[in-house]
């Protein structure tokens, strides 16, 4: 499909925002409100790196869209628009690009965000994509990784490691065959289609110290919490919460409940708040319908020390997903 075409007959219809200009400029234009400062974030993905290439187009766009909202609520930001950087293999079918788009399109319906640009290119070997989300805080509010303090507790959103049990259901790892078909089925929906907290990260601003979001690993991530704040993240492994799926697969096996800690493509928020605030963490989670669970604490030192049942530290060889 043609780079025209696609813009024209696509992308602009999804593009309603009048920031957009509708897509007849080479610029977007946005004036974020009084009293608030811009958050910007991207990832990119790539075909067979970050998703499966037979993966469903509808379902990869919304991946790629919510790894970004994930990034901005980890900052406490309101999500309001997103450039798009699309390029595809000349031999791309149409209808491959159509059910994209679509899928884009419903899923910045859902969340209510705009599509205010971007660029497409042709000719490159397999799919990649990039996306730019900007988002908006209260001036001074946004979260980070580099604010945690001796005393705080550590705290985690959701489940962990339900997506790396659903990359291996679509890859046929024997490993979840303990796992019944609604585990794997909705274990593959958490892989493809990640829950970023858009709602509950703007609401820890003023009441979060540290945040990041687990898109790399637990462990990792809270690794950059700890080299952020120049700190010790210490966490006890029994308390990271676990899906149905992930108790099954893993039951009492430390091996396996660290790779569940360590697997990365979970996109919750793992953030460090005042002990003296744990009533309120659990009253605005519960708010927001979100699973929370206290899973550590912060201290003097450095790094990351994960405890196993008895209180012992663990050797842990690798964190989380390495970027190349």
């Amino acid at each position: 499909m043609k780079e025209r075409a696609l813009i024209g007959r696509l992308l602009a219809p999804i593009a309603r925002s009048t920031a957009a200009r509708g897509l007849l400029d080479d610029a977007a234009v946005w004036q974020p409100p009084a009293g608030q400062a811009l958050v910007l974030t991207k990832d990119m993905m790539a075909a067979g790196v970050h998703f499966l290439p037979d993966d469903p187009p509808a379902a990869i766009a919304a991946k790629l869209l919510r790894v970004n909202l994930s990034d901005l609520a980890a900052k406490g930001a309101v999500p309001q628009g997103v450039l798009l950087g699309l390029g595809l293999p000349d031999a791309t079918p149409d209808a491959w690009i159509e059910a994209f788009v679509a899928g884009l399109g419903a899923d910045l319906d859902h969340f209510g965000v705009a599509l205010w640009g971007g660029d497409t290119i042709g000719g490159v070997d397999r799919v990649t994509l990039s996306l730019t989300a900007i988002g908006q805080v209260p001036s001074g509010g946004a979260l980070g990784r580099m604010d945690a303090r001796a005393g705080d507790t550590l705290y985690v959103t959701g489940s962990i490691g339900d997506g790396l049990l659903g990359l291996h259901a679509l890859t046929g790892e024997a490993s979840v065959e303990l796992l019944s078909p609604d585990e794997r089925a909705a274990c593959i929906a958490r892989y493809r289609c990640p829950e970023p907290r858009v709602g509950l990260g703007p609401a820890l601003v003023g009441l979060a110290h540290a945040c990041a979001d687990v898109s790399d690993g637990l462990l990792a991530d809270a690794g950059n919490i700890a080299e952020a704040s120049g700190l010790k993240l210490v966490i006890d492994l029994a308390a990271v919460p676990r899906s149905p799926a992930g108790v099954r697969w893993s039951g009492a096996d430390v091996a396996r409940r660290l790779a569940l800690a360590t697997a990365g493509d979970d996109y919750e928020l793992v953030f460090t708040a005042p002990a003296s605030a744990h009533a309120a963490v659990l009253a605005v989670c519960q708010r927001f319908g979100v699973r929370v669970s206290a899973i550590g604490r912060v201290e003097g030192g450095t790094g990351v020390v994960v405890l196993d049942d008895r209180g012992r530290p663990l050797t842990v060889d690798r964190a989380g997903y390495q970027h190349g």
